[in-house]
């Protein structure tokens, strides 16, 4: 009887059923080749000897490199395509990578089924973590493959490099610039607060369940400075998106443009949905910045062609890519790797902003 030192392989098992390596390998890849019993015969042994599956690539069995890092990102797959700050960040990733000779496979990072099944299945050598809440199922399952792993900004995992900016002074920056010109009917637009997909305004009891660390340094940051300033924070509006799209921020910044006390100053979270609020405060013939001054967080490429060109605090965000990527070659080399110090932002101040009217 197989004792719990030993490991079952596919070859193990192909000889110990008394068919080829190949046989075995369709009964899980290519059950249309075997018929029902044979396949069944198989699956059934497998489970006596506790095999639980080929890994999804051949080579990977043979313990070669498949030449590609996964990379989890949390807004479906079009937002790491679309997102000016993530092109910008994969590309960054895609420069470093490709020195080893990897190329990204990117993975939508739910914790539907579907997506989790896939994770598991991916024919990777790596992980890169982009953005994902606390408690992410599709972090674990990703874990769990026990490859190499980087994060970006988020979660924090015991023993995993994280490549973060100062987010909390980030937010603070945004906070007394807005204080300095004069403004004290501020409200702040934040990206998910949690994953469920919620639009509006979020109490107290919402901001302290954040799931991301993210928005837990930004939000955080933003009432530091506004409560040192003298503002009470019960009366700042903050106003949760949905998703971190101009959409969300434009429908965010019409609904706190209609309310019977409107804001003079909108601080948007992320570039985003600052440039959508923007967009809202125009379909609402409210003047940037005569009436209205909006700042953004990241400095993305489309910050400074919006109209008015945003003010926004700046973060490296390729750099931070190729910081991320560099520690995920050193980690494949076999190397041990620790998080780097968060990198520091700037405040730039551009024609979006501008003293209460």
């Amino acid at each position: 009887m197989r004792t719990s030192q030993q490991r079952i392989t596919l070859v193990k098992l192909a000889e110990d059923l008394g068919v080829s390596r190949a046989t075995v390998s369709n009964a899980y890849n290519h059950p249309d080749q075997l018929s029902k019993a044979l396949r069944a015969r198989i699956l059934q042994r497998a489970e006596e000897l506790g095999f639980a599956g080929p890994d999804p690539a051949g080579r990977q069995l043979r313990g070669a490199r498949v030449g590609a890092v996964g990379v989890l990102v949390d807004q479906g797959l079009s937002y790491a395509f679309s997102d000016p700050t993530a092109v910008r960040f994969l590309d960054g990733l895609a420069r470093e990578v490709q020195l080893d000779g990897f190329g990204l496979l990117v993975h939508a990072a739910s914790d539907g089924e579907d997506d989790l099944r896939r994770i598991r299945d991916a024919s990777v050598d790596a992980w890169v973590i982009q953005s994902l809440p606390d408690e992410s199922l599709a972090v674990a399952a990703a874990r769990a493959r026990g490859k190499p792993m980087v994060v970006l900004d988020q979660p924090a995992l015991d023993g995993v490099p994280l490549v973060s900016i100062d987010d909390f002074a980030g937010a603070v920056l945004a906070a007394n610039h807005l204080i300095e010109l004069g403004h004290r009917r501020i409200a702040v637009l934040t990206m998910p607060l949690l994953p469920d997909g919620r639009q509006g305004m979020a109490d107290a009891h919402r901001q302290a369940a954040i799931a991301y660390r993210v928005m837990r340094e930004r939000l955080g940051g933003v009432r530091s400075a506004m409560v040192a300033a003298g503002l009470d924070w019960d009366q700042i509006s903050v106003l949760e998106c949905a998703s971190n799209d101009p959409d969300a921020g434009a429908l965010a910044a019409q609904t706190l443009l209609e309310s019977h006390r409107p804001p003079t100053a909108l601080l948007a979270l992320s570039d985003q949905i600052a440039l959508g609020a923007l967009r809202g405060a125009q379909e609402a013939d409210v003047h940037v910045p005569d009436q209205l001054s909006v700042i953004g967080f990241d400095d993305s490429p489309l910050a400074q062609h919006a109209y008015p060109p945003l003010t926004t605090v700046a973060q490296p965000i390729r750099t931070r890519g190729q910081a991320l990527g560099s520690a995920l070659r050193a980690l494949l080399r076999g190397e041990e790797v620790d998080s780097p110090e968060p990198y520091d932002v700037s405040l730039v101040v551009r024609s979006s902003t501008s003293t209460p009217w």
